[in-house]
């Protein structure tokens, strides 16, 4: 494994990542002592919905198996909706969301991709200030996971990562194996020394390397991810968008779920009986909404489905990639799960392959 950082004021060049091993048995007290670092957030059921949420008891946590939680990690780096700052006829205040220090545990390796595919495009100038903020609070511990029939990061090379964490945990059954990932990590295993040990044995290397072969073997769902800019754009043209276009109802649930999606919409609301004095509001967009290309004069430049469908899968598969270097999906599969007319990732890099439509 190579040197890695992980939120901006974690940032250490010189940082190594060390491998150590927990017993099972000591996850409940580690993670209970993790509130000297920040409140703890993980996946949690909620009204029968598995969400990233604060921790109330670390016993409520997922951490087993193939959960997914319905919305990315994004929504705590990148809010569904908050207030920029308010205005008067003197100027404007910034109002800095409260963003208190966080821990964030039993986050999956493709999720943690998402968030360094965020990191690209809020951290470069002009960095967003708002995101900055709640990323350089938020400290990560990733967990390992198992793939279920959606998942896509084995074809996407996200199903293994090795920067963008703090620390990172692999189920070994009666124990783990921890990476340690950043200064904060090792700040993190030095409180809790006893819960630790350094002597990781051949033994532990070869039970890791059968995990990795078992949990491969486990992936049941592919595409063809490294063709797929080319068959963009060798396919723009393609009857198939209006294929999917006479499917697609707009309703955008592909771009919420998405953990790469960071499009959004700012708004001035003035307060009640005043024509002076409001606030900036900041809510999350879609390119799958009808008007999102609305512009003035009443011109749309992506009036149809089609061309939103295009322009969201060239974004997805080809355009980001040639900007920074690494294509925007992750494989999370969320889009499979969720999309209600079976519009995803898997079934669109399909239909491009054989060129024709689905029977």
């Amino acid at each position: 494994m190579t040197p890695v950082h992980t939120t901006p004021d974690t940032q250490d060049p010189v940082f190594t990542v060390r491998i150590l091993k927990m017993k099972s048995e000591f996850l409940k007290g580690f993670l209970e002592s993790l509130e000297k670092f920040g409140k703890l957030y993980g996946p949690v059921v909620r009204n029968g919905v598995l969400k990233y949420d604060e921790v109330h008891d670390v016993d409520e946590v997922v951490l087993t198996g193939d959960w997914h939680t319905l919305l990315p990690l994004k929504k705590l780096v990148h809010p569904t909706r908050f207030d920029m700052f308010r205005f008067d006829n003197d100027g404007f205040t910034t109002d800095y969301p409260v963003v208190e220090k966080r821990v964030v545990v039993g986050v999956h390796p493709c999720e943690i991709h998402g968030l360094l595919r965020l990191d690209d495009v809020f951290l470069q100038d002009p960095v967003d200030p708002y995101y900055e903020r709640a990323r350089a609070n938020t400290a990560i511990i990733g967990f390992s996971c198992l793939p279920d029939e959606a998942c896509l990061c084995k074809s996407t090379g996200t199903d293994i990562v090795e920067e963008g964490f703090d620390l990172f945990f692999v189920d070994l059954e009666d124990y783990y194996l921890v990476w340690v990932g950043s200064s904060l990590g090792h700040d993190m295993v030095l409180e809790n020394e006893e819960y630790f040990d350094e002597d990781v044995l051949h033994e532990d290397i070869e039970r890791y390397i059968q995990w990795r072969a078992k949990r491969d073997s486990m992936f049941v769902t592919s595409f063809e991810f490294k063709n797929m800019p080319d068959l963009m754009e060798l396919s723009y043209n393609s009857d198939i968008w209006d294929y999917f276009a006479e499917k697609c109802i707009s309703c955008g649930q592909c771009t919420m779920v998405c953990p790469t999606c960071n499009c959004y919409n700012v708004v001035d609301i003035l307060d009640v009986n005043s024509e002076t004095t409001g606030r900036r509001e900041r809510v999350w967009d879609s390119c799958m909404f009808v008007d999102y290309s609305l512009v003035a004069g009443g011109h749309n430049f992506r009036g149809s489905r089609a061309d939103r469908l295009k322009l969201w899968y060239t974004h997805k598969l080809r355009a980001f990639g040639g900007e920074y270097g690494k294509p925007s999906c992750v494989g999370c599969g969320r889009c499979v799960r969720t999309c209600p007319v079976d519009i995803n990732v898997l079934t669109v890099s399909r239909a491009l392959l054989q060129q024709e439509v689905p029977s």
